[in-house]
């Protein structure tokens, strides 16, 4: 295709192909920054801005989406049922109760996020089947809605802490949503430390002053509370303390569960960091450049070389370039080893 307004071609091998042009084209490092990401298969909507990222961030219940919605449905209604039928069966349940629907509630949430202190215990066929139900249900929900509402408000703390470094900076949109993508990894395990020291804190104060333990016992309880230990020595005895379980439980267990993930998140990303500097880095040999070689021509064009580091680094596979390359093979009709606008279009009317 020839230059047209003085712009040249995105490859400039392909325009006269030589005896030794490989299928590629030969890219020259220009061509290459130049290169544009792939257009979006529908338009952005006007609405849909970057300034989003600097405005502020959005509640979450704005940032609800239909499935998060019915999942969330899923939860409230399972904690509702599970509550009435423990509430049916609380002569059937054995321990210190206080009233029937805190309890039934109470139970419910020791249940599904598998603490199991064993103050309430059930002690019939129909209360064992129960509980054998709901706690795999119970599971499955706590990891689809509570691990998504912990995701949205991580999202927003994300920007506020990007704005918070950037204070006495001039700081737009684009800046902080490439701050918040580079150390997105990192901020989660910094606000999600923050939220489960908070947590701990609070438990460990409303056991003192509620529950009237001692800071050893109290905070050894929180412990064994959110690990999901739950020994049944020291457990939530009063409906205030129950009432306040309910919820403490529930944020308490995903938080750790989120700060584990991050910690672990962070420790892969930081090899793979490493890596990617080791590749940059290291020299290149002979042999680097025959493995580069994907068309054994003898020759390695700019292509080939990005493809070798992009599979040093790991970020792509040899399946991946089989099936990108059997789809570019797919729509070369003419089998030239490039792609113009008449291929594309044959291949969209075929």
């Amino acid at each position: 295709m020839a230059s047209e307004g003085g712009k040249e071609p995105l490859l400039i091998g392909q325009q006269e192909p030589g005896p030794e042009t490989n299928s590629f084209g030969s890219f020259k490092s220009r061509n290459l920054r130049r290169c544009k990401s792939a257009p979006m298969v529908e338009p952005v909507p006007e609405d849909t801005k970057m300034d989003r990222f600097y405005d502020g961030p959005r509640s979450i219940f704005e940032q609800l989406k239909p499935k998060f919605g019915r999942v969330a449905l899923y939860l409230f209604g399972y904690l509702g049922l599970s509550t009435f039928c423990f509430y049916l069966v609380r002569n059937q349940i054995t321990g210190k109760g206080t009233q029937g629907i805190v309890d039934g509630l109470y139970f419910c949430v020791v249940t599904m996020t598998t603490v199991g202190y064993g103050d309430l215990l059930p002690n019939s066929t129909t209360t064992k089947l129960l509980a054998c139900a709901f706690v795999f249900s119970g599971m499955a929900l706590v990891g689809l809605s509570l691990s998504k509402a912990a995701d949205c408000l991580v999202e927003n703390q994300e920007i506020l802490l990007v704005k918070a470094l950037h204070l006495r900076q001039k700081a737009g949109s684009m800046e902080i949503l490439k701050e918040t993508e580079t150390n997105r990894v990192r901020y989660r395990c910094i606000i999600f430390s923050v939220l489960l020291m908070i947590l701990i804190t609070a438990g460990t104060i409303f056991l003192i002053t509620v529950e009237k333990m001692d800071f050893i016992d109290a905070f050894y309880c929180v412990c064994t509370t959110m690990t999901t230990l739950g020994y049944g020595d020291k457990t939530f005895s009063t409906m205030a303390g129950r009432i306040f379980a309910i919820f403490w439980i529930l944020m308490s267990t995903i938080c750790l569960a989120q700060v584990l993930f991050a910690f672990a998140e962070l420790y892969t990303e930081n090899r793979q960091r490493e890596l990617v500097r080791w590749v940059l880095t290291r020299k290149t040999t002979v042999a680097d450049l025959e493995a580069a070689d994907l068309n054994d021509d003898g020759l390695v064009g700019g292509a080939e070389f990005v493809i070798y580091k992009l599979k040093e680094m790991g970020k792509i596979n040899q399946e991946d370039i089989a099936v990108i390359m059997a789809e570019f093979e797919k729509l070369d009709a003419d089998d030239s080893g490039s792609l113009s606008v008449a291929d594309i279009s044959q291949a969209q009317s075929q």
